[in-house]
């Protein structure tokens, strides 16, 4: 690159930068919430285009150049993993729930559930698998059974009502 047409590119990139960085800074906090990380990626957009300039890069419209790569680092900025520090959460009020028995309890019920699907009769326990065990959706369980949606969801309905009466009388 010759330094005429360095001066140039830093002419437009200067020229860019007057024009829109308030307003490409004022996007960044409204995606971002976080004036610091705001300014930063502003600076990154204008040095990932000086970048592209340099490297013999042709930019017709440069607004739309410019906010296309600052949306780009925004999405990027969302995807990274944001790590958080166990003594930050603790002093926000997070208190880890180390109680396992809840759990337990809920697994035990699942599966005093599972072995009264076998007191149903056929028709219920069959959707109620797919459904529940399966997990398909009604439109998947009707397109297997033949039956129309409805159906479907009549004897799921039905068939839980079953479920709750045989579950209660066990636990009697």
């Amino acid at each position: 690159m010759t330094p005429k047409q360095e001066k140039q590119r830093q002419a437009v990139l200067t020229e860019a930068h007057k024009d829109y960085a308030r307003g490409l800074t004022s996007h960044a906090f409204f995606k971002l919430h976080n004036a610091p990380m705001s300014d930063d990626l502003v600076q990154d957009t204008f040095l990932k285009t000086w970048k592209y300039l340099v490297s013999k890069g042709k930019i017709d419209l440069m607004k739309s150049f410019l906010y296309r790569v600052l949306n780009n680092l925004i999405v990027d900025e969302y995807r990274k993993r944001k790590l958080v520090s166990l003594d930050v959460l603790l002093e926000k009020g997070y208190e880890p729930n180390a109680d396992p028995r809840e759990r337990l309890i809920n697994v035990l019920d699942g599966k005093a559930l599972i072995l009264l699907l076998a007191r149903l009769p056929e028709k219920y326990r069959k959707v109620m698998r797919m459904r529940y065990l399966q997990d398909l959706t009604l439109k998947e369980i009707a397109l297997i059974t033949g039956k129309p949606i409805n159906t479907v969801s009549v004897q799921l309905h039905r068939g839980l009502v079953k479920l709750k009466i045989l579950y209660n009388q066990k636990n009697r």
